[in-house]
């Protein structure tokens, strides 16, 4: 059980990243013609519908959106005494030459981004594949990075990031755990 909470970002803040991610893959892809965003469930979803309703705001334009289930895909299946629920991939559009905003809520290890590159390149081939989190939290084990970042924050091992999302999808807050 933790012991001690520090709030990193409330909602204001969680707003002022998701604005600044994207306008940042808007500038990088100059604009949002060949790009779709694929959130990883659960948590990464939520905050690529946070993107594609700024993207919205920001373009007129709805960028697609897809998740994706990284549960049959992470090297940890069946080393687990807990099992995962399987959920349901959905990307209902083709990804072939298109560029491909993978979304997370805390990147840490690499390994979940790992397991989600691998089954968008069963689905198709993207032109490119690029990483928007809202926390960084370092203790990478592969070599992965994030393209965009909310926020860095470097964490001891044994403390934990928990982001909050209220009944609609909407992150209000983000929280460092420490034992």
């Amino acid at each position: 059980m933790p012991g001690l909470c520090t709030i990193l970002l409330d909602n204001e803040s969680i707003r002022r990243a998701v604005t600044r991610i994207s306008h940042q893959l808007l500038e990088k892809n100059k604009g949002c013609e060949n790009m779709v965003l694929i959130g990883i469930r659960t948590g990464g979803d939520h905050l690529a519908r946070m993107i594609q309703h700024r993207i919205v705001e920001i373009e007129g334009i709805e960028v697609p959106l897809g998740i994706v289930d990284v549960t049959m895909y992470r090297d940890d299946v069946g080393s687990s005494r807990e099992l995962r629920p399987v959920g349901k991939t959905e990307i209902p559009f083709k990804l072939g030459k298109r560029n491909v905003i993978l979304v997370d809520e805390v990147l840490q290890t690499g390994r979940t981004i790992r397991a989600a590159m691998d089954a968008i390149m069963d689905i198709g081939r993207p032109a490119s594949i690029q990483l928007a989190v809202l926390i960084d939290r370092g203790h990478r084990e592969l070599p992965i990075r994030a393209d965009y970042v909310g926020r860095n924050v470097p964490t001891a091992s044994e403390e934990q990031i928990e982001v909050e999302f209220d009944s609609s999808g909407q992150a209000h807050e983000v929280r460092l755990l420490k034992p």
